[in-house]
């Protein structure tokens, strides 16, 4: 059976971001045990804000490249910041350019029942927990089949050493855990 294929990004566009750095050792762990990983920096596609006017000249060229990154991929894993408590600015635009029709593709098929897991982390005490419930109630609004539980990471700043890998072993134990129900939903 051949490895399922896994998209994994995080909706932070910073250079030095905790979570691209969370999905980067998602992308990781998911290659071992497994799965084929591809990390996605969305710094890579930018892309303007979502509008129906710019969509009617045409699909910008970096969501025609994001589509067929997910199209080639079985499912999803995404780090998810939390600003105020919410999503970011970039996660949801993302997702709304993903979402929209294009061609003979309808609007939702390239989720359609696509498994996808949920990371967060924040140097603070909570781990970007409080996002999580809102992007997996848009993840499922796209169809996608959010994997149980998502996994938050708190001190985040502190999490990391100095190859990448959690210092924390219960955590490391987390990850993996998620990695593995995400193949299994997959296969």
């Amino acid at each position: 059976m051949a490895q399922p294929k896994v998209m994994v990004f995080a909706g932070s566009a910073r250079v030095g971001s905790l979570n691209k750095r969370f999905a980067k050792l998602a992308a990781e762990r998911l290659d071992v045990l497994g799965g084929a990983a591809t990390f996605v920096d969305l710094n890579d596609y930018p892309c303007p804000l979502f509008d129906e006017e710019i969509e009617a000249q045409g699909t910008p060229e970096n969501v025609l490249k994001l589509r067929e990154l997910l199209a080639e991929h079985d499912g999803v894993l995404i780090a998810s910041p939390e600003y105020n408590g919410f999503i970011t600015p970039l996660l949801k635009n993302t997702l709304d350019w993903l979402s929209r029709p294009h061609g003979d593709t309808p609007g939702l098929a390239l989720f359609a029942g696509k498994p996808a897991g949920l990371i967060a982390a924040s140097p603070g005490g909570l781990g970007g927990i409080r996002a999580l419930p809102v992007v997996q109630h848009l993840l499922h609004n796209l169809n996608l089949v959010v994997i149980p539980p998502a996994m938050s990471l708190p001190g985040a700043a502190d999490a990391f050493d100095d190859n990448g890998a959690l210092k924390d072993e219960a955590k490391a134990q987390q990850l993996d855990a998620l990695c593995l129900r995400l193949i299994k939903a997959m296969r």
